[in-house]
């Protein structure tokens, strides 16, 4: 039998768990054993008796389990205390950050312990269910409009009163992916005029099927400016500066901006200058989803808000673990749809490493970082 351990995640900040007891009973109907740390699931409410009660077992300790473990679920790379502990030919599976986070890697490299990162899963329809990135982008994008509509300080929809009408915010989302959408869902939602922007021509349908409208220069360069395979292609520099007018203007108009682009294994391209910032009217937020990386805005910090001419430029490095319940649940579902690919009909270790999911993810093996693209990093 098979022992999956779960332990409390100790990055500051870090309040989502890496299993459910919904997750704990699927493991257990699996024939799998769950050892989890005490008060693992404190930061997203969930109590050591739900995980009992779900069949898990709970232990006092992160080194008990540990040394137990046969596969480590967990949210964020473990530390070199965690590390250590595990024993050799262990599995650890989460969200590594695998290009940030090389030191983890190498370390886990040297204990002898496989690793997947979460991030590498292929985005194939017998992987959706494992696609942890967008689960968690989406809940990013629904509380980055709630942080917004706090620093804010003003109504989101438009209101009619004995007193007088109240104009509705203008809200503009710049990147379509799963986070944006999900922003652009949310600002709808709570009655602000959206607009959005993308460097792709298929995020327009997207957008306005959402209720907003799209903001890019669309001329017949635009148009042929994504690849088969629905990636962006690179733009000449009369259209970048096209579009930067556009988007400058735009801007100003605006009294809450969301940015969300992010590129893999690169740092986040900036979308907003200090002079779009200065453009604003004071009372203005802008809430920075790359901030982790790097940031789309100038001048946004983690964690911080920066106040410039009156402007809230607002960044917050772990926004799904600002909702870690559900982040967790989640997250924990992806993460239990991944481990049985790990798994033997009979509950016991015994992944296929020839499986594309998992060649895809894996990223430590037989004392070695293995994946391509980080090889190549290196």
């Amino acid at each position: 039998m098979a022992v999956v351990a779960v332990i409390k995640e100790r990055r500051p900040g870090e309040t989502r768990i890496a299993v459910t007891p919904d997750t704990a009973k699927r493991f257990a109907g699996r024939g799998v054993s769950v050892v989890v740390e005490a008060g693992a699931g404190e930061g997203a409410s969930i109590p050591d008796a739900e995980f009992e009660a779900a069949g898990a077992r709970i232990v006092p300790t992160a080194q008990e389990a540990l040394s137990q473990a046969d596969v480590l679920l967990k949210v964020r790379a473990p530390d070199a205390e965690e590390v250590s502990t595990l024993k050799s030919g262990a599995i650890v599976v989460g969200l590594l950050n695998p290009y940030q986070e090389r030191p983890a890697l190498e370390a886990l490299a040297a204990r002898g312990v496989s690793a997947f990162a979460m991030e590498f899963v292929p985005r194939i329809t017998r992987a959706q269910v494992m696609d942890a990135l967008s689960s968690q982008a989406n809940l990013a994008g629904y509380r980055a409009v709630i942080e917004a509509a706090e620093f804010y300080g003003r109504a989101l929809p438009m209101m009619m009163t004995a007193a007088g009408a109240i104009a509705p915010a203008k809200v503009f989302v710049m990147g379509a992916g799963v986070a944006g959408l999900q922003a652009i869902a949310t600002a709808r939602r709570l009655g602000a005029v959206v607009t959005a922007t993308d460097v792709r021509p298929a995020a327009k349908e997207q957008v306005e099927s959402l209720g907003a409208k799209f903001i890019a220069v669309e001329d017949e360069e635009f148009k042929a400016a994504e690849t088969a395979a629905g990636y962006a292609k690179p733009m000449s520099a009369e259209y970048q500066a096209k579009q930067a007018t556009l988007v400058s203007d735009h801007i100003r108009k605006q009294d809450i901006v969301i940015t969300t682009a992010l590129i893999p294994g690169r740092p986040a391209p900036q979308l907003v200058s200090e002079a779009q910032i200065a453009s604003m009217k004071p009372g203005s937020v802008i809430v920075d989803l790359a901030v982790e990386q790097g940031g789309n805005v100038a001048g946004s910090r983690p964690d911080e808000v920066v106040v410039a001419g009156g402007v809230k430029v607002t960044g917050f490095a772990n926004l799904p673990g600002r909702i870690a319940a559900d982040a967790s649940a989640l997250y924990a579902r992806n993460l239990f749809a991944f481990a049985e690919l790990l798994l033997s009909k009979e509950g016991e270790l015994a992944p296929d490493l020839e499986d594309e999911i998992l060649k895809a993810a894996l990223v430590v093996h037989g004392g070695a970082i293995t994946h391509p693209s980080l090889q190549q990093a290196a």
